[in-house]
């Protein structure tokens, strides 16, 4: 499992401060540290994280130094996310959550981590997702909560 790639969103990085969700973000950091997986990061998480409390924006920065290229918003992500509005997955004011699917899918990714519940770690926006980047030339993307990639390991 050394080196899978994976695409953390800005929920994930702000639920390291969060006492719900601290632990296992945090642990999922930690295996970012030892280099078990690769954190992939976007141009969407970082113009989020501007608007985030600082020590957010400073674990980003972290984050940015092990990560490889940021993940550009291309023509390419902006299709597909107009696929996933056209198939009703959602609306217009989700935007950003549906770029975060549409770039990782893009960049094929081994997995995306999210805390979003509502919009993205859901099976049935997960199956609505994965349809239309399957009908758009793309393989499925895998979407877990941190909690389900973790090795459990905080620091």
């Amino acid at each position: 499992m050394k080196g899978l790639r994976v695409y953390v969103d800005t929920s994930v990085i702000g639920g390291c401060f969060d006492p719900e969700f601290a632990w296992w973000s945090n642990s999922l950091v930690a295996d970012f540290r030892r280099g078990r997986f690769v954190p992939v990061l976007s141009d969407v998480t970082a113009a989020e994280v501007v608007l985030a409390p600082t020590r957010v924006g400073e674990l980003h920065q972290e984050l940015l130094a092990m990560a490889g290229p940021v993940l550009p918003v291309t023509s390419d992500a902006l299709s597909l996310v107009a696929g996933y509005q056209s198939r009703g997955v959602l609306g217009a004011r989700f935007r950003n959550d549906m770029l975060h699917i549409a770039i990782a899918s893009i960049a094929s990714v081994d997995v995306l981590v999210s805390w979003n519940f509502k919009h993205i770690v859901r099976l049935d926006k997960i199956r609505l997702f994965n349809a239309v980047n399957l009908e758009s030339g793309y393989k499925a993307l895998t979407i877990y909560s941190p909690r389900e990639v973790t090795s459990h390991e905080a620091d």
